[in-house]
């Protein structure tokens, strides 16, 4: 079960790695935006330092959630972004469900198995 959660959590990691750097690099393609999706992705672009600051808390994030020593705090780190990936593909793109809710899940359990790391914060 270690391996496991090893590699799913260097591979969660990677992934939001990749996004980050996405976002500064572009080399993804960007696949045609209609309707809602469009309008959104307008809204959110004429908020100059809204994708940098996404950008960087995704290569942050990602890179202290795929270091074991670090997890807890990668976990939480990325979970505003991950709630917010999971509510977009929700809304707009329901498709994009199929890897976003399992991610949010490894998310999810990743802060339930560090739960006692954050006692602490809240005592």
């Amino acid at each position: 079960m270690k391996i496991v959660k090893l590699i799913l959590c260097v591979l969660f990691g990677l992934m939001f790695i990749n996004a980050g750097l996405d976002k500064f690099f572009h080399f993804w393609p960007m696949p045609k935006l209609e309707g809602e999706v469009l309008k959104a992705g307008m809204a959110m672009g004429t908020i100059k330092w809204l994708m940098p600051l996404i950008a960087v808390i995704e290569l942050l994030g990602g890179l202290l959630f795929a270091i074991p020593k670090t997890r807890a705090l990668g976990a939480i780190v990325i979970l505003p972004v991950m709630v917010g990936i999971v509510l977009h593909n929700a809304t707009y793109m329901p498709e994009g469900l199929a890897i976003a809710g399992p991610m949010l899940l490894i998310n999810l359990w990743m802060i339930f198995d560090n739960r006692g790391k954050y006692k602490p914060m809240v005592n």
